[in-house]
């Protein structure tokens, strides 16, 4: 499901505006005759308003510096792009992409300049080091904030029917069974927007790793399967919604656009859903509900394991054909990158959905409430990555899975057991030995 737009799971032609200047097709500037950087990018409009942003904030700073600024479409055809420039040596000075898994596929110790001695590096959160790290280097800095998988609910019902936030999943089950018997919807699924049924499973994953931290790698290994536990814990918290009727009564046919709503006007009290998602829908459409609305991490069966699965942002990387002069001009880019100025310029630009993961870099008062929820999570060291930057394994069927699960149609066994075949071809694709 990267970066400070909603990633691939909520989810053009080359488009620049405001203050970006467009590059030409081929990479680079020239730090040494002008001053000059460049950068390749997506070309969601949540993108650009956020480097139109940082451009202008670093050339308050350093004025006798231009960044230009190219972008690609996103998804599958800039992956594409991507790789086609770092083969043929026609990439940028640098580049904003995901983390985890898609970086990895790039090859970044045969792709990448290392970055593991600059200074800032022993600033960068734990998470997003290990999602753009290998054993021979770290290989960017990040641009934008985190977000996470995880139960959305409403703080107003929670104080008018006296309930506390749950720390297991026994205790979630009573809270939404309470809020239903009081009249109101206990947990809004919104299966006519079949992504959103995905949460569940993939926001558990801090629960799978608490409970064996080596599976991602087993996984991978083909070891490791959804059907058992841990992981197959996901899908029943699937089936225990629907079986327990805590349900909208309009599940299946819902959009995403439905439940925030629900949510926001406080006819129901969870949603398990992406915190980016919901912190830029409520700052769009419902800027008074703010307040109201709090995050909790999807519970498992143990209160001492409790904690978030997290999402990290883009990176920012430097090619191996970044050398001289424009390479070290280029680290001085990441490095103001890495400062609370840039932060704070990257909070004005965005809709944050989670803490920054540069220590130094704080909320500003005005983030979405629920965000500020998330950073006690992230103070105490209780989060941990999604599946996604672990593994490069994920099924195309995963959605329509889950949403027979979440509606009864399909038991939870029977589902994971279907995502486990529906993966084996992509690891075969990728050449792995299952």
């Amino acid at each position: 499901m990267g970066n400070a737009q909603p990633r691939r799971l909520a989810l053009g032609a080359v488009g620049v505006v405001g203050a970006l200047a467009l590059a030409g097709c081929s990479g680079g500037g020239d730090a040494a005759d002008g001053g000059e950087l460049s950068i390749y990018i997506d070309s969601n409009p949540s993108s650009i308003a956020l480097w139109d942003g940082l451009v202008a904030g670093y050339a308050e700073v350093n004025p006798d510096v231009t960044i230009e600024v190219e972008t690609h479409p996103a998804g599958g055809e800039g992956d594409n792009l991507i790789k086609t420039r770092l083969s043929t040596g026609d990439m940028n000075d640098m580049f904003w992409y995901n983390s985890g898994s898609l970086l990895m596929a790039l090859g970044p110790d045969k792709q990448l300049v290392s970055l593991s001695d600059e200074e800032w590096a022993a600033d960068l959160d734990d998470n997003f080091v290990q999602a753009v790290s290998t054993e021979e280097g770290l290989y960017g800095v990040p641009v934008g904030a985190s977000f996470a998988g995880a139960m959305v609910y409403n703080k107003d019902i929670y104080a008018e029917l006296g309930l506390e936030v749950p720390t297991t999943w026994d205790e979630f089950m009573a809270n939404a069974e309470a809020v239903t018997d009081a009249g109101l919807v206990g947990v809004v699924q919104s299966f006519g927007d079949a992504w959103t049924s995905q949460v569940p499973v993939l926001g558990d994953f801090f629960n799978v790793t608490a409970d064996n931290p080596d599976w991602a790698d087993e996984y991978t290994a083909g070891e490791a399967k959804f059907v058992d536990e841990p992981a197959v814990a996901g899908f029943q918290h699937l089936q225990d919604i629907h079986d327990a009727g805590v349900l909208n009564e309009d599940f299946a046919s819902a959009t995403y656009d439905d439940a925030v709503r629900m949510l926001a006007e406080g006819e129901a009290a969870h949603y398990p859903m992406l915190t980016g998602n919901v912190a830029e829908a409520l700052g769009a459409n419902y800027p008074d509900a703010d307040a109201s609305i709090g995050v909790f991490p999807i519970p498992g069966a143990d209160s001492a394991s409790n904690g978030l699965t997290v999402w990290m942002p883009n990176g920012v990387y430097v090619p191996k054909t970044t050398e001289g002069e424009q390479l070290e001009a280029t680290k001085e880019f990441l490095t103001w990158l890495a400062t609370p100025e840039s932060c704070a310029i990257q909070a004005d630009s965005t809709t944050l959905g989670g803490p920054f993961v540069v220590a130094g870099c704080e909320l500003p008062d005005n983030a979405p409430a629920l965000v500020h929820d998330m950073q006690a999570y992230f103070d105490e060291g209780r989060t941990s990555l999604a599946l996604e930057f672990l593994s490069a394994i994920k099924g195309p069927s995963l959605e329509q899975i889950t949403v027979e699960v979440g509606s009864g149609i399909r038991s939870a066994d029977d589902g994971a057991a279907l995502y486990d075949q529906d993966v084996v071809k992509q690891a075969q694709q990728l050449g792995l030995d299952w």
